[in-house]
């Protein structure tokens, strides 16, 4: 139980990361497509982010998460307002969905051939509060590149993984 609940505050730690930086942003920077990856903005990632927590937070009770049914809200990716708003309802339902370890059914297409039913796998609330944290530091990162390619800093610890943090705490340095 203390393990998931550290989890779910590992989870808010960087949904309230999202947050300020969406409030530093203006309007363009936000829902400006990034010319370094045309059809994808800021906003577009924080949208994919906010989708993967929702699924988990309505299946988390049944036992059974499907990414794959993601709202895909365009609402998420163009106001900032929206966006915000969003993951403060998320931060809310994590906070009060503090408790233990529970086992998942989880739901991912991964682009192989078998039938719907073979994407079905054995998981737990842990295994996917972990996959959360590492799904949302990993877009965070491209958030940066896009940042940087507009000359705007994000600041030196958003998007890099907990474990590189932990490593940079040493005095080391390493690819992030």
């Amino acid at each position: 139980m203390a393990e998931t609940n550290v989890l779910i505050e590992d989870n808010i730690g960087y949904l309230q990361q999202g947050l300020d930086l969406i409030a530093s942003l203006d309007d363009r920077a936000y829902a400006e497509p990034a010319a370094v990856y045309p059809g994808s903005g800021i906003g577009s990632h924080f949208r994919h982010c906010t989708d993967h927590y929702e699924r988990f937070l309505a299946g988390l009770a049944g036992g059974r998460v499907d990414y794959d049914q993601r709202d895909r809200n365009p609402a998420i990716e163009s106001d900032r307002n929206v966006a915000m708003n969003t993951i403060r309802t998320i931060i809310g339902q994590l906070e009060a969905a503090a408790g233990e370890d529970k086992p998942l059914d989880v739901k991912m297409d991964c682009g192989d051939e078998s039938d719907e039913a073979g994407w079905w796998s054995r998981s737990s609330a842990r295994r996917e509060l972990q996959f959360l944290v590492s799904h949302t530091v990993h877009h965070y990162a491209l958030i940066v590149m896009m940042l940087k390619a507009r000359g705007i800093d994000a600041g030196p610890d958003f998007g890099v993984a907990p474990s590189t943090l932990r490593y940079r705490k040493t005095g080391a340095s390493c690819a992030q």
